[in-house]
């Protein structure tokens, strides 16, 4: 019997003549696809200079385009983020998880701990810092609502603010993540196709993702995640110099928030031009041990027992409550699903095409089963210990009248060193932590100018150094500029612009997910090796 070897090894390409970057064009040392390298820096030019000239006007109109699509897709965003979570444990248990990324006689370009160092710091790390302390005191405090109406500053409250911030850093987000870089890393390695987002719709467009089609995807993609970035690092600058402002007495001024910017942007691009293994894997290891410091740290120094004792709280009031939060009919904290948990489900699929291009790029070698539960199971448990951690302790110096956090959220890039504060040694873990929010958002420039550079590029690769860097220091240019042009107004338009994108992303997804049922299940009917042969 002649079996074909691609076959026996679990590899089945597509029959299709198109090739990674067939459409592109060279220009001044470049190798960019036409037309999506294009149109999108067109995009992008014209949303900064217009941002820059009309900056509030701007925020009014995209943050009115934010409020409308929530307020009349919350259905759509709770609907979808409940099929992806189920979606994604559906594979870990059918047989289609046996499959393996690039074929059975694929090997994993990276260690474990390497691995999932950098899935993490690409996903969620700079969000970590920001949020880790200012979410769980504001649903305590009755900042911006409460989850499910609970009382504020109640024992019961106390419990839902923790279950309610796991919630939405837990399985949902991840789930985002899983299903886009399952299906690229799937169509990608198994099918021959360019590792580009377009790939995934193959099952679904045939031939045509090559054409009108695609490119819209492609350039959708790219102008989500560049505004994502830049919105992020625009942000984390605000945070990092609000603690150099509040540990050394800096001026938190534009000035200290684009020093930042450009320091952080110099280090990306170092890290771009090293490139995957010698740059982001690097840099994702020195984050993962900083953090892991850093982790340890609050949890002893706060109380190791209490600790214990909130992480316990955490993941019952998660489990409890999971159901009601994932449901949206009938609620009646309209004021805190909508301002929060649909507005972070918008946020975390426009981020979708950016993290899952990445870690399809490094999960070469893992079956579909090991590597859903490392992206979705192994990663909700380490935010519930860094939530229970950070979260918990700022909730029990609240409930002991201890610090500024007493007075609830004010600014919230200061809420993480408000409760620093109050542990041993604060000045110098409070640097530790500013340290680590940097060195997390260096890991998310570089991660994501590979992933910008691959989508317009065509799917290649092996793109030109140059084309890496161009993308590296747009991301820090749309920053600084939106920051000193436009300061909050610029920053919030851009974040609006980006949430906003999550709405047509939703069902990008969701017919994701059907493409990638389609192919996966083909191949465990029709592959000898998946069958015993």
């Amino acid at each position: 019997m002649n079996e074909n070897p691609r076959l026996s090894a679990g590899i089945d390409e597509y029959d299709i003549d198109y090739k990674a970057g067939q459409d592109n064009v060279q220009i001044m040392g470049l190798d960019v696809h036409n037309p999506v390298f294009g149109i999108s820096a067109l995009l992008i030019l014209l949303f900064v200079i217009g941002t820059l000239m009309f900056p509030a006007e701007a925020k009014e109109m995209l943050t009115g385009a934010r409020t409308w699509s929530i307020d009349n897709f919350d259905w759509l965003f709770m609907i979808a983020g409940n099929i992806f979570v189920i979606f994604c444990f559906a594979l870990i248990f059918l047989p289609v998880g046996k499959i393996r990324l690039g074929g059975q006689d694929a090997k994993p370009e990276f260690s474990r701990a390497s691995w999932f160092a950098m899935l993490f710091a690409a996903g969620m790390g700079i969000g970590l810092m920001f949020w880790s302390v200012a979410e769980p005191v504001a649903y305590y405090t009755n900042w911006y609502g409460t989850p499910l109406n609970v009382a504020a500053n109640t024992p019961e409250g106390k419990s839902l603010a923790l279950g309610a911030t796991m919630f939405h850093w837990g399985l949902h987000p991840w789930a985002m993540y899983g299903v886009v870089a399952l299906a690229l890393a799937f169509f990608t390695y198994n099918k021959g196709l360019p590792l580009t987002i377009r790939s995934a719709f193959f099952p679904i467009l045939g031939n045509r993702v090559w054409g009108p089609i695609g490119h819209v995807i492609d350039i959708v993609a790219v102008v989500a995640t560049i505004f994502g970035l830049a919105t992020s690092l625009g942000f984390g600058a605000q945070q990092a110099s609000s603690g150099l402002s509040f540990l050394y007495g800096f001026e938190s001024g534009i000035s200290l928030q684009i020093a930042i910017i450009i320091l952080v942007t110099s280090v990306a691009l170092i890290s771009v031009v090293r490139g995957l293994d010698g740059g982001v894997k690097v840099l994702s290891n020195i984050n993962m041990a900083i953090a892991i410091i850093v982790l340890a740290f609050v949890i002893l120094a706060g109380s190791l027992t209490g600790f214990l004792s909130n992480f316990a709280t955490l993941l019952g009031s998660y489990v409890e409550n999971i159901i009601p939060l994932s449901n949206w009919i009938g609620r009646e904290d309209e004021t805190w699903y909508h301002g929060w948990t649909v507005f972070y489900w918008a946020w975390w699929i426009s981020w979708s095409p950016f993290v899952g291009m990445f870690i399809a790029r490094v999960s070469k070698g893992r079956t579909v089963r090991e590597f859903m539960i490392a992206v979705l199971l192994i990663p909700t448990l380490i935010c519930g210990i860094w939530m229970a951690a950070f979260g918990g302790n700022a909730l029990d110096q609240i409930q002991a009248n201890v610090g500024e956090l007493t007075k609830g959220v004010g600014d919230v890039s200061l809420t993480m060193f408000h409760m620093l504060e109050n542990l041993p040694l604060s000045g110098f873990m409070s640097t530790m932590a500013i340290i680590l929010v940097l060195v997390f958002f260096v890991t998310s420039s570089d991660s994501g100018s590979l992933v910008i550079d691959g989508i317009t590029a065509g799917g290649k690769e092996d793109a030109p150094v140059p084309q890496r860097v161009f993308w590296a220091v747009m991301e820090g240019v749309i920053a600084g500029t939106l920051l000193f042009g436009g300061g909050a107004d610029a920053l919030g338009a851009l974040q609006a612009g980006a949430v906003t994108v999550g709405l047509p992303f939703t069902i990008v997804l969701l017919v994701m997910c059907v493409g990638l049922y389609k192919g996966l299940h083909k191949d465990y009917r029709t592959i000898p090796v998946y069958q015993g042969a």
